[in-house]
Formats: structure tokens, C-alpha cells, sequence
């Protein structure tokens, strides 16, 4: 039997974190401790099949500037279906329970996309950011090309030009 679940890490037991960190070391060929960290503290969605974790996403809160604003925005980390059970319907499972918290309690919903991950985004809606993107570092913002090409946005409660910059917050491993 397959069950969807959301719950906020505080929620969360440490055997259900463990399971979602060996989940996202076997899908990403192994996370850092700084990136799996980037997954914690907002809401998860995880789908379980007869007790095992099959798929996990979360959405945690991040602050993103553009044109002149702060916006509140709800950032996807941490997509990922065990191999055997990709193209099956799990990822779009896990993404319709984040975007109606995205929707519901955020200006934006951004997300840093792979290649593989960017057809499901794009088939749901999200937008990919043409313009130039940025991070706030602790030297003031600078740019981060290498991202450029992989960020996609929700727009929920503010309209955003996808062709301006989008500066995102400061945080360790990956900032998109």
C-alpha cells in the first residue's frame, strides 16, 4: 500500500531522518551533511510504500529579493523516489503536496532543478528564471552563473519578470 504523508522535520523521528538522508545519498550519489541540513525545518512530504520510504521533498522558508523586494518564498529541497520506483508518478505526488503549502503560505516558490528534475517542474507549471541569478553572501551579493539555467519559480502572490535578477539568501553547500 502506498501512503503520501507531510510532516515538519519537528515531527520527524530520527529514524525517519535517517531514511530520508540514505534515500537522498542513494539518489544524489551521496549528500553533505551541509546539504541534507538545507532540507530541514520546513514541511516534508514523503511517500511510503508498506512501511518503506520511497520518496521524500521538503519546503523550507528562504528569503529571495527581486526588483526591490524581499519575498517570502517556499524553496523545494531534497526531491527524491528511490530508483526503482521513479517514473511512476511519485515525484508529481510529492510536488502537489509542497505546492499547496507553497501556495498557502508563500510569496514565491523557487527551486534549483537537474536536468532530469526540470520536465517535471515545467510540466506542472513552474518557471524557468531566465535572468541572472545571485546570492547574498557575507562579501555582499555575487553573482552565481553556474545556476543560471537551472532555477525555476511558482509565482504565487507577487508577480515576478523571469527575465530580472533573483537574489537568493545566504547558506552553506549549495545556495540554489
Amino acid at each position: 500500500m502506498t501512503e503520501l504523508r507531510t510532516a515538519h522535520t519537528a515531527d520527524l523521528a530520527a529514524a525517519e531522518l535517517a531514511a530520508i538522508r540514505r534515500l537522498m545519498d542513494a539518489a544524489f550519489d551521496r549528500v553533505s551533511d551541509d546539504t541534507f541540513d538545507n532540507t530541514l525545518g520546513g514541511v516534508h512530504a514523503l511517500i511510503l510504500e508498506d512501511g518503506e520510504l520511497i520518496g521524500h521533498a521538503s519546503v523550507v522558508q528562504r528569503r529571495m529579493l527581486h526588483a526591490g523586494r524581499t519575498l517570502r518564498t517556499g524553496y523545494i529541497e531534497g526531491v527524491a523516489v528511490r530508483a526503482d520506483r521513479r517514473r511512476q508518478g511519485h515525484g508529481a505526488l510529492l510536488m502537489a503536496a509542497l505546492e499547496r503549502v507553497v501556495r498557502s503560505a508563500y510569496q514565491l516558490g523557487a527551486l534549483g532543478a537537474s536536468p532530469e528534475g526540470a520536465l517535471l517542474y515545467a510540466s506542472r507549471g513552474w518557471q524557468l528564471w531566465r535572468g541572472p541569478s545571485s546570492a547574498m553572501t557575507p562579501d555582499g551579493i555575487r553573482p552565481t552563473p553556474g545556476s543560471d539555467g537551472n532555477i525555476y519559480v511558482l509565482p504565487v502572490s507577487v508577480p515576478v519578470d523571469v527575465s530580472g535578477e533573483l537574489t537568493c539568501d545566504w547558506r552553506p553547500a549549495s545556495l540554489w
